[in-house]
């Protein structure tokens, strides 16, 4: 049986549980092509190719209602919550509802949180967004996410919000202003959208965003940052010091804020219910507040256990996502290149180490002097391994042991 409770500043004013309001005819699958808003080739190997065009998905397909014919008040609205605090299960369960769920009258807000990570956009580079080794020495786990934008740190003090709709009805600032509508009513905290559709206070970032586009669904998912640990942010978020030459999509730095340093009463569990709560009492594609009588017609919230007995094919979803394949492998080409300074007893010399690194492999590792284009390639049984700081460093270390006589003599083309 539903729960019902009513809704004060703190509760929720509907909680349905996934057992008591979901069938498995609800979760109906439904092909979706995999095309994002970064135009990219829709060909590109990514997690959801785990889960393949079938004949049963397309003749579902073929029988979507007419989308213009859909009144607003036809569309039901659930706010679904992630018991999982694993980035790559959430991810998972986000790929699986945006592959396989008919949103033409059901519309879902998800909301989740992760344990410490670091997510990076589909076509970044992460080794040009944080520190990856030391990443791992922390225990903070690295992601990249199926959707474009910037680089992100998750922990509990932040919260996760994807908003599924059919590509016809996305619409990111009608999302956005769900949040701004919730902190208003739930606190009195005045914020606004800025031309990047951050949602910043005073300038500060308090929540980013990113988007998925395909056909037939889309999501729109962005972070708010409630109470995460800022110098844990801040510190997974440094590079290695060397020059890194790359196409891949760089984040752009913001200030940020946490909304705890705006209001000390803000917490995670009252955020997940307002920004729920606001999302049910308004109408599904126009902001317009139906209050407590919009609510009630709505399927309310629904605590989500993402595992393969409800989500058939989760499991192979998160181990895709979870792959070095993906997390690292998938890096657009780049070069690496950093400055040395070899040291004899009578005389010093400066030279460029440059590293090709393909597909997350150290394919070309070569030395190079200043004002010389001559390139020699460096003999090193880390060649055609995988680039990592660590690894970087120990070549580093290995050529300060070089005497400048040998790399002269290389040069020079004697040895």
């Amino acid at each position: 049986m539903a729960l019902l409770l009513r809704r004060n500043s703190s509760q929720l004013r509907l909680l349905h549980r996934l057992g008591a309001t979901a069938t498995t005819t609800e979760i109906t699958r439904l092909y979706s092509a995999n095309n994002d808003n970064n135009n990219v080739n829709a060909t590109t190997p990514s997690p959801t190719s785990a889960t393949s065009t079938t004949k049963a998905g397309n003749k579902l397909q073929s029988k979507r209602i007419n989308l213009a014919a859909v009144a607003d008040a036809d569309i039901k609205k659930s706010v679904f919550i992630s018991q999982s605090h694993d980035i790559f299960t959430n991810l998972a369960l986000e790929d699986w509802l945006y592959k396989n769920f008919d949103f033409g009258n059901h519309h879902v807000l998800l909301l989740w949180a992760n344990d410490p990570c670091v997510v990076i956009g589909r076509h970044q580079n992460p080794f040009t967004e944080a520190n990856v080794s030391k990443l791992m020495e922390r225990g903070i786990t690295l992601a990249r996410r199926n959707s474009g934008g910037g680089a992100v740190y998750h922990d509990r003090g932040n919260l996760n919000c994807t908003f599924f709709t059919p590509r016809e009805r996305y619409n990111r600032k009608y999302n956005l202003n769900i949040v701004t509508r919730a902190l208003f009513r739930e606190w009195a905290i005045k914020s606004e959208i800025n031309d990047r559709d951050d949602i910043v206070i005073k300038n500060k970032k308090i929540s980013g965003t990113a988007a998925k586009l395909g056909r037939p669904n889309a999501y729109h998912h962005c972070t708010i940052l409630a109470s995460a640990n800022k110098l844990h942010l801040g510190e997974s978020l440094v590079k290695e010091p060397v020059n890194y030459i790359s196409r891949a999509t760089a984040s752009v730095p913001s200030p940020i804020r946490n909304l705890v340093d705006v209001n000390r009463c803000v917490n995670v569990p009252q955020l997940l219910s307002a920004v729920g709560y606001e999302y049910l009492r308004t109408a599904a594609m126009a902001l317009e507040d139906g209050g407590s009588i919009q609510t009630m017609k709505q399927r309310g919230f629904q605590l989500i256990n993402p595992t393969e007995k409800w989500f058939p094919g989760i499991e192979e979803l998160r181990k895709n996502y979870s792959s070095w394949d993906w997390v690292i492998g998938k890096t657009p080409k780049f070069t690496v290149e950093k400055d040395l300074e070899l040291k004899d007893d009578d005389r010093g010399m400066k030279l460029k180490l440059s590293v090709d690194v393909v597909a997350g492999l150290m394919a070309n590792i070569s030395i190079q002097l200043p004002q010389n284009d001559q390139l020699v390639p460096v003999v090193t049984p880390l060649q055609g391994q995988a680039y990592n700081e660590q690894n970087l460093n120990g070549i580093i270390d290995a050529l300060k042991m070089v005497s400048t006589s040998n790399v002269q003599q290389a040069m020079n083309g004697s040895i």
